[in-house]
């Protein structure tokens, strides 16, 4: 059986070396983080250390990491009208997000529906700032708060936002600035305080670590959105419940090492996309590369070949041995056209054909090769069976 190639890093990266062995190494030790004696103290150590080194990924002060369990959890924590400040309460009258935001944001938040807006995006999927301006003049004049969710960088296309810009625009309303940051972290240099913004939302499996653990980060601590899920006193009584120490002392390790080769990767793997498109762009003059002339993440490519549903390439792809996703959201046995694209003025025909490959820390010019041998097999027949159609 050939060997398999794995393209679908934005869904879930392989988990890292040093991640596993920080995962079973907790798994070996016994103790509840909340306990005072020797166990329940080396607990909390791990899980201090592990704070530090998510914190460290992004510039920020470990005090302000509140681990979740998911990068979702992480939005939908932050996604909230109820906040304090210390003991002092801050209540947002509107959200404000823009129109290719993930799910976990457009759907993933806790206002009401007539106090969210959606921002337009222009034909490359960033978010046009004279929309934002007018939302947010229109706002203050209201005498409402606003909150603003901008991600860093897309997970279909990896279309990097104008975050630092939005936030400064936003601030000067006095608004806050919520960032997801799920694709962006440990892909590409990120800095909370550069950027500007007030909370970020990272995920560990996206870059290395283990499934089951997602962080918020606060860069004021004593900020705090009305918790999600009530109970104890963990996480500062942010997010109650026992904290998943393997995972999270997992999460640490893969934000350490991604932290310490993100530059170093972001070049090698840049080189990896690049080959892939060059190649697939000569060979193959029918597949459209969607925002190709863009700043975007320097791992992700999203192609279409227009009339091919996207299904049926991934599910061909899958069966020559590649893994890569469609751009388009599965429900109840239909597939519609992803909301993305769709925001950007895609052509419907071209936006049910996209599909995604997402490079990553694990890859090298073997997977390069390995996917361009399956794309050579299998889309001349894709292309075939849309002539004959």
């Amino acid at each position: 059986m050939n060997a398999r190639t794995y393209l679908d890093h934005n869904a879930t990266s392989q988990v890292r070396p040093e991640a596993r062995e920080a995962l079973l190494a907790a798994l070996d030790a016994t103790g509840n983080c909340s306990s005072v004696h020797a166990e329940g103290r080396a607990a909390r150590g791990t899980m201090d250390a592990a704070r530090a080194r998510v914190a460290a990924l992004v510039g920020a002060s470990p005090a302000g990491v509140v681990f979740t369990s998911s990068g979702t959890e992480a939005d939908v924590l932050a996604l909230t009208p109820d906040y304090r400040r210390g003991e002092t309460p801050l209540v947002f009258d509107a959200l404000l997000v823009s129109a290719v935001e993930h799910a976990a944001v457009l759907r993933g938040h806790r206002f009401a529906p007539e106090q969210v807006e959606v921002l337009p995006v222009d034909a490359r999927g960033r978010l046009r700032l004279d929309g934002l301006d007018a939302a947010l003049a229109r706002h203050a004049a209201a005498g409402r708060r606003v909150l603003l969710s901008l991600m860093v960088a897309n997970n279909e296309t990896g279309v990097l936002q104008p975050v630092a810009e939005a936030a400064r625009r936003a601030h000067e309303q006095g608004a806050l600035v919520h960032t997801d940051a799920v694709q962006a972290a440990g892909r590409i240099p990120l800095s909370m305080s550069a950027l500007g913004v007030d909370l970020m939302s990272v995920s560990a499996h996206k870059l290395g670590g283990s499934p089951g653990a997602g962080a918020l980060i606060l860069a004021e601590p004593d900020l705090r959105p009305a918790p999600l899920i009530g109970g104890g006193a963990q996480e500062r009584g942010r997010r109650a419940g026992s904290e998943n120490v393997p995972a999270i002392a997992a999460f640490g390790a893969a934000a350490e090492r991604a932290g310490a080769s993100v530059d170093a990767d972001g070049v090698r793997i840049n080189g990896l996309r690049e080959r892939l498109e060059d190649a697939l762009r000569c060979e193959f003059p029918e597949l459209v590369l969607l925002v190709g002339d863009v700043d975007r993440l320097p791992n992700t490519s999203c192609f279409a070949l227009p009339g091919v549903p996207a299904e049926t390439t991934v599910i061909a792809l899958d069966l020559a041995g590649l893994a890569v996703s469609a751009g388009a959201a599965c429900s109840s046995g239909k597939v519609a056209a992803s909301h993305v694209l769709g925001a950007m003025g895609v052509p419907e025909r071209i936006a049910r054909s996209a599909f995604r490959l997402s490079f990553g820390w694990s890859s090298g010019e073997e997977d390069v090769d390995r996917a361009l041998g399956v794309l050579r097999r299998v889309l001349p027949g894709l292309l075939r069976r849309r002539a004959a159609a």
